[in-house]
């Protein structure tokens, strides 16, 4: 009896074991079947997500229309005002407008020099300052100037007045901000105050300062820059002695009105 079940065991055994592989394999191949089929899927969902997402719709955005802008674009299209004027956009009732410098002294020595003059005016109506920023390039080291608001871009000048200072770094780059009524600068005697003709509002009492310049304040810093000892001095900077100012170095260069 025992030996009849060592033999069913042992008979039963090796009949068993196909069975089980069977079973085995049938599963491992449901498993890679479905192993496949969930990479399939994984494929096709990658597929199908687009590479880059579309752009977005652009939204141009522009400002309201300024008619401060709009009404210094039009003088400067007339000549009232010098076509070298820039006028930023800016919201109402601000008005910003930009002009260069250009070498007037130190045009032998420094061609290259430039300056970026930028004007912020608030509403014309309450604003008691103008925002000036000067902002300079390729001009002498380590050198003082002085900025005026003058009658006339290029000699006799005319009537001026004192503003800022500028001193430029080692490397001939300076930048200057200050605050001081300038779109309705003017100068006069009041003896004698007379008028002038004002490009933006007609005319008006005492002489209109509508231009800009800047001037060595020492005269001995513009003989060594300049390489010029018969160099005279100028009146264009304060103190003792009078004449102890340089020439000017750069100017707006315009016949019309730069503010």
């Amino acid at each position: 009896m025992q030996f009849l079940q060592r033999s069913h065991a042992g008979k039963a055994a090796p009949r068993s074991l196909p069975a089980f592989a069977r079973r085995l394999r049938a599963g491992l191949l449901l498993v890679g079947l479905l192993l496949v089929c969930a990479s399939g899927a994984s494929s096709a969902g990658a597929a199908a997500v687009p590479t880059s997402r579309p752009a977005a719709h652009a939204q141009t955005r522009t400002l309201p229309v300024n008619p401060r802008d709009v009404r210094m674009r039009q003088l400067i299209q007339e000549g009232r005002v010098a076509s070298t004027v820039r006028v930023l956009d800016s919201l109402a009732p601000t008005l910003i407008v930009q002009f260069p410098l250009i070498p007037s002294g130190l045009k032998t020595a420094f061609p290259k020099a430039s300056a970026l003059v930028t004007i912020v005016n608030g509403d014309e109506r309450s604003s008691i300052f103008d925002t000036v920023t000067v902002d300079v390039q390729n001009m002498p080291p380590n050198i003082t100037f002085t900025i005026f608001l003058i009658e006339l871009a290029n000699k006799p000048f005319g009537n001026v007045e004192y503003v800022a200072d500028l001193t430029t770094r080692g490397d001939g780059t300076g930048e200057t901000i200050f605050q001081c009524i300038v779109f309705d600068a003017f100068a006069m005697d009041a003896r004698n105050p007379g008028t002038s003709v004002d490009g933006r509002e007609g005319t008006t009492s005492g002489i209109n300062l509508e231009h800009m310049g800047m001037w060595f304040s020492s005269l001995k810093d513009a003989q060594q820059v300049l390489n010029d000892d018969s160099l005279q001095g100028t009146i264009f900077d304060g103190g003792n002695p009078p004449l102890h100012a340089g020439p000017q170095a750069m100017t707006d260069g315009q016949s019309a009105p730069v503010f």
